[in-house]
């Protein structure tokens, strides 16, 4: 509390000092207060703090794996112990229910301790047998990292990228979305707390409108990104005007196809989970349902059922299923969609309207009958909008799951699971497909997508060697 309230007196005196510095405002989504005001950082603060961050790295990136796993328990117990209180501001900031980010927070320590553990035998020596006398492979640390992060998920997308990162020797900053730059500087006021050196990882409290200079930066080494479409085209752009490494991790529509043999009930209940997870505004949500024929008025039925079942309300009530989404805009862009696919000929058959209170709600909408051309067909709907499409085969099934410009994530529902085995390697274009489950990140997994999904791995072994140098040492 006392870093919080110190922080943000220097911010007034600031703004007071420099009436050209920029304001981000942290908004209440349930309630449309304001939160906080927050003062941009200059462009020279922003340089002054990467040049320390750097400065640091030149110490932490000797350090062994034993003082690194230290500092990263300590930064899971930190978050364990705080995590009613870390669960309240994510909630405050970006509208999420409350047990939704008490959750995150928890899958956050898993992460810590996950690499905690395991970091040091990921990177170990890799020995290649060739006709020199020894050859092998070291993976070492490259530098300082800038991280461009979204507001859905506030903590687990930083800490996805900063437990893996720090393990690894390497140092980060973070550009965090504005209307969640409170759990930015919490983040960062954790890593103090948990006996990370100074500036091992800072947040900077910029807009967008900076990211570029930085990635330009030569201290800057590499970046990740996860966001939109359009972000990461830009920031892998200006990554690769500066010949630097990137990894973007971006939208997704993601496809779940419903066999003939799957227990029916089951997957209803799945699919309903999935698509309202963080009230919808999740890319690896499932969005498009592809049901077989024959169990098509089944599935549906049960579907439309569940999801009218949901309860809206006050984020911090526990007995609520979603929240508000988490800005009015968002909600409109969204309703958007929704009506100019009513308008191309889709079916609703529950929700597409906006409720007359101020709150940025959107009820759970379902669509069928919704074709090519159509926004939902084509477009991420981030929010509880989902999309119901029929098959009489199974190539038809696979032709309709890949028939968008994203490539995240894919579930396949059946009995059959050596059917399911070869669809899902051989036949959907995703990153990752779960049988019998929806999708989800898992620290012992690798993350990420294809086509405009974006590129690159977080999490895993996998994760963990994206920023590193794979370094070859031949000794004759």
């Amino acid at each position: 509390a006392a870093f919080y309230l110190i922080f943000n007196v220097l911010l007034n005196l600031r703004k007071l000092n420099n009436n050209s510095i920029e304001t981000m405002r942290s908004i209440n989504p349930y309630t449309g207060q304001t939160i906080q005001d927050y003062c941009e950082y200059t462009p020279e603060e922003v340089e002054q703090i990467i040049i320390e961050v750097d400065q640091a790295f030149q110490w932490w990136k000797k350090t062994g794996f034993e003082q690194r796993s230290a500092c990263m328990k300590s930064l899971q117990a930190k978050l364990l112990e705080k995590k009613n209180e870390l669960a309240n501001i994510i909630v405050s900031e970006m509208g999420k229910v409350k047990r939704e980010a008490i959750g995150e927070v928890e899958k956050c320590a898993w992460v810590c301790g996950y690499y905690a553990e395991n970091a040091e035998s990921f990177l170990q020596k890799e020995p290649i047998k060739t006709e020199a006398t020894e050859a092998y492979i070291s993976y070492q640390p490259i530098g300082t990292i800038l991280a461009v992060m979204p507001w859905n998920f506030p903590f687990w997308q930083v800490f996805r990228f900063l437990a893996p990162a720090l393990m690894a020797g390497n140092t980060g900053v973070l550009k965090h979305s504005s209307n969640v730059t409170g759990c930015a500087l919490a983040i960062e006021q954790l890593v103090v707390e948990a006996g990370f050196p100074n500036n091992v990882f800072r947040t900077l409290v910029i807009g967008s409108q900076q990211v570029k200079t930085i990635i330009k930066n030569p201290l800057i080494k590499a970046v990740t990104l996860t966001g939109s479409t359009p972000a990461g085209r830009s920031v892998a752009a200006a990554a690769g005007e500066a010949l630097k490494k990137s990894v973007l991790e971006l939208g997704g529509s993601d496809s779940y196809i419903i066999l003939e043999d799957a227990d029916i009930g089951y997957a209803a209940r799945l699919c309903v989970i999935s698509r309202l997870i963080n009230a919808g505004q999740s890319c690896i949500g499932a969005k498009r349902f592809i049901v077989a024929s024959a169990v098509y008025e089944e599935f549906k039925n049960e579907f439309v059922r569940l999801m009218s079942e949901t309860k809206f309300g006050d984020p911090l009530n526990p007995d609520m299923s979603i929240g508000p989404l988490a800005r009015i805009d968002l909600r409109d862009e969204l309703h958007q969609q929704v009506e100019k696919s009513r308008e191309l000929g889709a079916t609703v058959l529950i929700g597409g309207f906006i409720p007359e209170a101020e709150v940025p709600y959107y009820p759970p909408t379902i669509l069928e009958n919704v074709l090519p051309g159509m926004p939902a067909y084509h477009e991420e709907l981030f929010g509880p909008v989902a999309v119901l499409f029929r098959f009489e085969n199974i190539d038809e099934a696979i032709r309709i799951a890949n028939s968008t410009v994203f490539g995240l994530g894919s579930g396949i529902f059946t009995s059959d699971v050596e059917t399911a085995k070869i669809l899902s390697e051989k036949g959907l274009e995703a990153g990752c497909v779960f049988v019998n489950d929806f999708v989800k990140s898992d620290p012992r997994l690798p993350f990420g997508g294809i086509k405009e999904s974006g590129y690159g791995r977080e999490l895993s072994t996998i994760g963990i060697r994206e920023f590193v140098n794979v370094k070859t040492i031949v000794i004759k």
